[in-house]
């Protein structure tokens, strides 16, 4: 299907606004992934919420553990806000197009969220490592001015490097086509897009993603090596039980975040595919953040009970 692009004539023409491409031309398919779409998106928002507003009113939960999640909630918010309100309006209305300033807004927020989000993951590994193997050190190395930093520092980092890819991927001249084949303006569709020899874009962007991605992984590996070899030497089988339980949720919601982005932009080139780049595109910025709130406090009875508090309510 063809789109006319709006141009304008610098020194060489650029294209001033994409669209994004029609997900099927069977009206029941889009109807259907909507509403999917749509009550995951919903429950990724109340979960969330439930989640940081709990933490924040219940004195019990002042420590550095949920402070983080309450952070963690918080960009989970921020990362699902970013991109799914127009993946919906793209999918049930022909007013699929985006300004290149709003393509280029919603690729640094995306970005933002998502490096934030790789940095706190492992500051919550380093908190984890800290309570279990030097745990009469940790309300002073723990503080919460410490906590405080690092959570600035997530931010930090993931604004700078924000800032510089959107800055790198926005400074190439797009000449046409203007159809981004993805739910979102992410990186790779969009440098697809750009006229002329982009290798070394790919390369920087490639670079970057290596060092957010890797750098913070190798760190909550580091930890949890650590921890790992703290709980095997613990004297009792309940107090391994008691240290591994209160990493089994961070684990498992590292290995979701981590697992589908390294499998999105550590591929090959010649291994893409727009197919299964927007299957994995909903699996990171919808399923993950949908089930972050269930795998954190589903094992979690300070959670739980906190929630009933919360919500007033006998059951939960």
């Amino acid at each position: 299907m063809s789109l006319n692009c709006s141009l304008w004539q610098d020194n060489s023409m650029s294209v001033k606004r994409f669209a994004f491409a029609k997900f099927s031309e069977v009206t029941e398919q889009c109807f259907l992934l909507f509403t999917l779409i749509l009550l995951m998106f919903l429950a990724s928002l109340t979960g969330n919420a439930l989640i940081a507003l709990t933490i924040r009113t219940n004195p019990v939960l002042c420590t550095p553990m949920y402070f983080f999640l309450a952070n963690l909630s918080l960009l989970e918010i921020g990362y699902t806000c970013s991109v799914i309100p127009k993946m919906l309006q793209s999918l049930v209305s022909e007013a699929r197009g985006i300004s290149r300033e709003g393509c280029a807004t919603q690729m640094f927020f995306f970005i933002l969220f998502g490096i934030s989000e790789c940095c706190l993951l492992a500051a919550m590994a380093f908190d984890r490592y800290i309570a279990i193997c030097s745990p009469l050190h940790y309300a002073t190395r723990m503080s919460h001015e410490v906590c405080t930093h690092l959570t600035i520092v997530s931010w930090g980092v993931g604004c700078m490097v924000s800032l510089g890819q959107t800055n790198c991927i926005f400074s190439l001249d797009f000449c046409g086509p203007c159809e981004i084949d993805h739910f979102f303006c992410d990186l790779p569709p969009i440098l697809a897009l750009a006229c002329g020899d982009t290798s070394h874009n790919e390369a920087a962007v490639f670079v970057v993603v290596i060092l957010c991605i890797s750098s913070p992984f190798l760190l909550i590996i580091a930890s949890y090596g650590r921890i790992l070899a703290a709980v095997l030497v613990m004297p009792s089988p309940e107090g391994r039980h008691k240290a591994l339980s209160t990493c089994s949720s961070h684990l498992l919601v590292v290995t979701l975040f981590y697992g589908s982005a390294s499998v999105t932009y550590l591929r090959p080139k010649a291994n893409h595919s727009p197919g299964v780049d927007k299957l994995l595109a909903l699996l990171y910025t919808v399923v993950t953040s949908m089930l972050n709130p269930i795998i954190c406090s589903l094992r979690n009875k300070h959670i739980k009970a906190a929630l009933r508090r919360t919500l007033g309510k006998k059951k939960f």
